[in-house]
């Protein structure tokens, strides 16, 4: 049988194997030893010495007999015979108690025994019983006289009967604790067997995991450790089990893949170095470019102001003069010009404040978005008109620039306000609730809506979707809107899931420290699907800013 084919699984399943067989044959002989030591010990215990205890009751009875025929003999009394009938009783009792603590396969025992009771029945039948009868019919004097003129023989033999009975029961009391003790020394003998095997089986499967497994796992990994240090042309092989040499010929084969693939990958290197230095130039121009745009569009709306500021006044200065004394067309190009300029200085100061959003700035502070719609009601007062309704619960309170949060609701609400459905009282409700890291604001309104094909729209500058004439405005207020959440770390999008009117919703970080109870919405949130009609804190037109907090 060829053994170093052998899988280092087959070859531990074959020692355990092996050590389990010779370990279970020795649990079957221990097993019995024991249970022979047990019945030798119980032959020690439980019969011998109760049977030569009942021996030596035996012999008692018979002194007892023979005291209570002497006195009887001497006092002629019922009452000497005490002794005699209590002998009988006792020698009846102890030979029960031998009987029954005997084997069938002591015989010895069992023919000593028999023959100390019938030497009893001679001595009783022809010594006890005569005395007795003489001196019932004939006195003491003739009772003694027999005592006096018989022998000791009969009652020296039950003596010895006795004795030899005793000698047999010792010697099955010798034999079985010699058994018993031999079948100790047998167990210790099976003990060390067994922990001698134990030892081998151990000692052997440590050999055999030091041949097949420790040092080829540790010759294994130095070649591994050499190809990870950069050898990769190094061959790796195991002298070990077939496992390890079936491991160390994958991991080779991995190997040979590396190091086939390292040779593109060092010029894929060199690639990406060229790609990298041009995309680092690129985004440094791309950087400067970006810059330049800021600073021109700072400088540009400045510069244009001084300009703009005169041709306005001098149109407007002309309108006032020459109104009604020129043609009606005449009027109308003044007018026109005069609208000009004013849209023009409208988008000029639009852009100035979208290019000064993250560049100009005061810092982060702790705002409360609640007292920020107080402001904005208040500033959007006159627009809202009598019969608008700006109401908002649950605002918390975010890290930001107050001016720039402010500037937010102001367009948000404005945009609210200016695209309001003819004829329907204008009703805005600002909502928050916190998902995450996050506060989630929606700002709805009952105005006209925007359509789902310009929502990637709405927030590009300049963007409008309305005529000029149909709303005023420049179509920046929602790019302005984007620029501050994403400066403030949010997102914002446009609410598709409306039935009227116009959902958005931004995100703001929550304010660090603050506890966050995980699957509950936050108290006085709103969700931001909800129609308007919700809402506790309301700003009535020409009014103050009513807050209620919710159960």
């Amino acid at each position: 049988m060829n053994l170093r084919g052998w899988t280092l699984r087959n070859r531990i399943v074959a020692l355990c194997i092996i050590t389990g067989v010779i370990l279970s044959g020795l649990a079957v002989l221990a097993v019995l030893t024991a249970a022979r030591n047990n019945r030798h010990l119980d032959d020690v215990l439980n019969r011998a010495s109760p049977m030569r205890a009942a021996g030596e009751g035996l012999s008692t009875a018979y002194v007892d007999q023979e005291t209570g025929i002497r006195g009887y003999a001497i006092t002629g009394q019922q009452g000497s015979l005490g002794p005699y009938n209590q002998g009988l009783a006792d020698e009846k009792a102890m030979v029960s108690r031998i009987e029954a603590l005997l084997h069938p396969g002591d015989t010895a025992i069992r023919d000593s025994l028999r023959r100390v009771q019938q030497r009893a029945l001679v001595w009783q039948t022809q010594v006890a019983q005569p005395v007795i009868e003489a001196v019932d019919t004939k006195g003491t004097t003739a009772g003694q006289q027999l005592i006096i003129a018989g022998s000791t023989t009969e009652f020296d033999s039950l003596r010895q009967a006795i004795g030899a009975m005793q000698n047999d029961i010792q010697a099955l009391r010798t034999r079985s604790a010699t058994a018993a003790r031999d079948s100790s020394q047998t167990m210790v003998a099976i003990q060390i067997a067994a922990a001698a095997i134990i030892v081998i089986a151990g000692a052997a499967l440590l050999l055999l995991l030091d041949r097949l497994v420790s040092r080829p796992v540790v010759e294994l990994a130095e070649q591994v450790r050499a190809v990870a240090a950069g050898d990769y042309d190094r061959h790796i092989e195991s002298g070990g089990s077939p496992e390890l040499a079936s491991l160390a010929a994958d991991v080779d084969g991995m190997r040979r893949k590396i190091a086939a693939e390292l040779a593109e990958v060092r010029e894929a290197r060199s690639q990406i170095e060229w790609v990298n230095e041009q995309l680092k130039a690129q985004a440094e121009e791309l950087t400067r470019s970006n810059r330049d745009l800021e600073q021109f569009a700072y400088v540009a709306s400045h510069d244009l102001q001084e300009p703009l500021r005169k041709v306005a006044s001098f149109c407007q200065l002309l309108q006032r003069r020459y109104a009604g004394q020129l043609d009606e067309r005449a009027d109308q190009y003044i007018a026109f010009a005069v609208d000009g300029a004013q849209r023009m200085q409208r988008l000029i100061n639009d852009l100035l404040a979208f290019s000064r959003i993250g560049r100009l700035t005061a810092g982060f502070t702790d705002v409360d978005l609640g007292r920020v719609l107080t402001d904005v009601s208040s500033q959007l007062d006159a627009r809202a008109g009598e019969d608008a309704e700006i109401s908002w619960t649950g605002l918390p309170t975010v890290e930001g620039e107050e001016p720039l949060l402010t500037t937010l609701f102001v367009n948000l609400i404005g945009n609210s306000l200016k695209f309001r459905r003819p004829g329907v009282p204008p009703v805005v409700r600002v909502s928050a609730r916190r998902e995450g890291d996050e506060w989630l604001i929606n700002v709805r309104d009952n105005g006209i809506g925007i359509e789902a094909e310009f929502a990637d729209k709405v927030f590009v500058i300049f963007q409008r979707l309305h005529a000029r004439d149909a709303y005023e405005g420049t179509g920046i207020g929602l790019a302005i809107v984007k620029k501050i959440v994403e400066y403030h770390g949010g997102r914002i999008w446009l609410d598709l899931d409306v039935e009227e009117g116009t959902s958005i919703n931004f995100t703001l970080p929550v304010l660090p420290g603050t506890p966050s109870p995980a699957g509950v919405i936050e108290a006085g949130s709103a969700e931001p699907s909800e129609g308007p009609g919700a809402g506790d804190g309301t700003a009535e037109p020409g009014g103050t800013a009513k807050t209620e907090v919710s159960a």
